[in-house]
């Protein structure tokens, strides 16, 4: 028996499992392959591609699954024209993270889709709340790519009181059934997980990547800001990025100034190291949780898994 919370109610959904909105890897196959297992996918807008959203949107769409689609927030206020295009698509749901959603909030709302905000602080849960969001993800400093400091254990227990009737969903730090029932325990409805449908055979990441995603363990990620500046695309604090060790975050970390003082020629190398695949310089963004992920496996696979797993744990239905 599938667990029923109070997320798969309002997502109307039978496994309370979604699918981080990883820019670009969470592309239409993945997000339909999560979706189509009983999960929720949702698109990877990250910071705004009309061309890949204009080619993947449709994809989604025939599908027939229900979907969402995630993006960026702040970048996202930079060219609203994107969520028009998203919304024509009629996705259940959007996704905003890191940034201020008020002003995007009515118009999601207006055309009939969900909101859900990420959150890594109490502060942003309560703006988000104030905002209008359906849903709150509660991210801890575990999870791939982008966060801040807060680690999930105490965060999402204090989101969850805050949040009253809102459904609380718990990301970082979990690709397993053992994390979801304890972040159920803590008073999730579900959880978003991103690195363990990274090495999946739907996910277009490049197979080198997702093997060593699969060969890491929870000590081989770290959060800095070498791989923003070595992209020109520093963010603002307290935000920083987590991504897998390698030989040029291991040069560059702690030299960061040094860095941005040679960042002409760093630049153009880690531009053609994206482009050659070649990750000893390129970051394999993801987070702790990669210490649970050992084999690439269909997305199916693992969403029918971990909720398995966790309802076995949990050792009795979760009630909304």
């Amino acid at each position: 028996m599938a667990l029923a919370t109070a997320l798969t109610k309002l997502l109307k959904i039978e496994h309370p499992i979604l699918l981080a909105p990883m820019d670009v890897v969470a592309d239409a196959r993945l997000t339909a392959a999560v979706s189509g297992a009983g999960g929720f996918g949702i698109l990877g807008g990250g910071y705004g591609n009309g061309e890949w959203l204009a080619r993947e949107l449709p994809l989604l769409a025939a599908s027939g699954q229900r979907f969402g689609v995630g993006f960026i927030t702040w970048s996202l206020q930079k060219q609203e024209p994107l969520l028009d295009l998203v919304l024509e698509h009629r996705p259940a749901a959007v996704m905003l993270s890191f940034g201020d959603p008020a002003s995007l909030v009515p118009r999601i709302h207006r055309a009939g889709a969900l909101v859900i905000c990420q959150v890594q602080t109490l502060a942003m849960a309560k703006e988000a709340l104030a905002a209008g969001a359906d849903i709150l993800v509660a991210q801890g400093m575990e999870a791939g790519g982008h966060g801040a400091a807060r680690g999930l254990f105490t965060l999402l227990p204090e989101v969850v009181d805050a949040a009253g009737k809102t459904p609380v969903v718990a990301a970082g730090g979990i690709a397993d059934g053992r994390a979801m029932a304890a972040a159920m325990m803590l008073g999730a409805s579900g959880v978003l997980m991103g690195t363990r449908f990274y090495a999946t055979d739907e996910s277009p990441a490049a197979a080198a990547a997702k093997e060593r995603v699969c060969r890491a363990g929870g000590d081989d990620s770290v959060r800095s800001i070498v791989f923003d500046i070595s992209r020109r695309n520093v963010w603002p604090a307290p935000f920083t990025g987590r991504c897998l060790r390698n030989a040029y975050l291991q040069r560059w970390l702690g030299r960061e100034v040094e860095l941005m003082q040679n960042i002409g020629a760093e630049a153009d190398r880690y531009a053609r190291a994206r482009s050659d695949g070649d990750f000893d310089v390129a970051a394999v963004i993801a987070g702790e949780a990669a210490a649970f992920v050992k084999e690439v496996l269909p997305a199916a696979t693992i969403v029918q898994r971990v909720a398995a797993d966790a309802e076995a744990l949990l050792g009795k239905r979760v009630a909304a």
